[in-house]
């Protein structure tokens, strides 16, 4: 698949996974550049190192100045480059039945994406589909929640997100976006084949443009004890549920 080559400078601002998971899976991704990893003696014998790549052994104290108080890196630390941006209209072509799209409209929270990353991963999503201005980076945190998702499944970030949608609907995804306010079930909107999902933010939601670029709007039907779910649980929910047609 394509990618597009981000202009900043890669030296700038390169992020460290942790933990035996993120890190496993950054080095299992040919498409991850690895600039440096330290471990302790113990980690670094369950996982097979990349050769050529700068190495340090380190006690957990040390790992722990590494990366942010408390990180549960598990001994295995990686400093990486970010992954180039992909192109929607490359994830689009040809895209397959039955594997749908999530979309998230200003969701900047790195566990939330990341747990949903994860979720995704699960359900075999095509692939996630942010803005660029209004989505959290890779990160240690992030990758630590996707348990190594990051490297698996395609995230699209684009410039205008209604644009995107529209170009999702030219490629004949059925698109719904997730509200608590609207009156008809994900179930019952669910309908062709090709799915996107739109979540947006926890509080503030869809804004009103993303979800007047959307075919139907659905809840899910959730007890009234819990006025709404947490942006990952609703994602899994929603997977699952497409997954089952409509659950």
């Amino acid at each position: 698949m394509r990618r597009k080559a981000r202009t900043a400078s890669k030296a700038e601002n390169r992020p460290r996974f942790w933990g035996r998971h993120a890190v496993a899976a950054a080095i299992a991704n040919p498409e991850r550049e690895i600039v440096r990893i330290w471990a302790t003696r113990e980690a670094a014998e369950e996982v097979e190192l990349p050769k050529g790549v700068p190495f340090t052994f380190a006690d957990v104290a040390d790992l722990g100045r590494l990366v942010p108080k408390d990180a549960p890196h598990q001994g295995l630390i990686v400093e990486v480059e970010r992954l180039d941006d992909l192109l929607l209209a490359d994830v689009l072509q040809d895209a397959p039945e039955r594997r749908p799209l999530l979309v998230l409209d200003q969701v900047t929270d790195p566990h939330n994406v990341g747990a949903i990353l994860r979720s995704a991963a699960a359900f075999d999503a095509l692939a996630l589909v942010t803005q660029d201005r209004h989505a959290p980076p890779e990160s240690g945190a992030l990758a630590k929640a996707a348990s190594g998702a990051l490297e698996t499944v395609p995230w699209v970030r684009v410039v205008n997100l209604a644009r995107s949608l529209d170009e999702m609907a030219e490629a004949g995804f059925w698109r719904i976006g997730l509200t608590g306010e609207s009156e008809m079930t994900l179930a019952e909107a669910v309908g062709p084949a090709r799915v996107a999902l739109v979540l947006g933010a926890e509080g503030e939601g869809m804004r009103q443009n993303t979800q007047a670029h959307c075919d139907a709007l659905a809840r899910l039907p959730i007890s009234g004890r819990m006025e709404s779910l947490n942006v990952s649980n609703a994602a899994a929910v929603a997977l699952y549920a497409v997954a089952t047609d409509g659950g």
